[in-house]
């Protein structure tokens, strides 16, 4: 088998799905986009079900592995969330189609593969609300409702790939520079 053309079947599913939707999707679709026959595509993977728990896992494993990193870190609150930020744009600039799926499409895994999505998305929360627990009881972090922030923080950032394709006139610098600003410092100076 080869890796290569795996990962491009993989690839190109993962592009179909963000534009058509995981169920308007069929194995011919995919073949026709690959330039082969159906039948071929089952030499490199099993089924449609495999191809979308492959990019919903990858992804989600990629955002619970740095979460899982930077948790224990000798950072100070701001710092962590700065790096969360940050990985954020970078996998939302490396895998658009893939975050598409993961975000639009992952209630269409397999019982296994979406327990799995669920365990990893819940291990993220918990390690997420337990930086924001530290900073606040650090005094890192204002006396708000951590449930509010995750929900504003995790919605911005698991949105951002519909957001930016929107915007390319935004630089990927500008992004990186004003994000993580605007997320944690707000838009009011200090001294108004």
């Amino acid at each position: 088998m080869n890796p290569n053309r795996k990962q491009e079947i993989i690839n190109t599913a993962a592009f179909l799905f963000k534009e058509k939707g995981f169920n308007a999707v069929s194995m011919r679709d995919l073949a026709g986009h690959l330039h082969i026959k159906a039948a071929s595509l089952y030499n490199h993977i099993s089924s449609k079900q495999e191809i979308l728990a492959v990019i919903v896992l990858q992804i989600a494993e990629e955002f619970t592995a740095h979460i899982n990193l930077i948790y224990p870190e000798d950072l100070s609150t701001t710092e962590k969330l700065e790096a969360i930020i940050q990985n954020h744009i970078a996998i939302t600039l490396k895998y658009t189609n893939e975050l598409a799926c993961m975000n639009n499409d992952w209630m269409h895994l397999e019982a296994n593969s979406k327990n799995e999505y669920r365990r990893l998305l819940n291990a993220y929360e918990a390690k997420f609300r337990a930086i924001l627990q530290e900073g606040k009881d650090k005094g890192e972090v204002e006396d708000v409702d951590l449930e509010i922030v995750v929900f504003s923080f995790l919605t911005t950032l698991r949105t951002l790939y519909v957001w930016y394709a929107k915007k390319s006139s935004v630089e990927v610098e500008t992004l990186k520079k004003d994000l993580p600003k605007a997320l944690l410092h707000g838009l009011i100076l200090k001294d108004s």
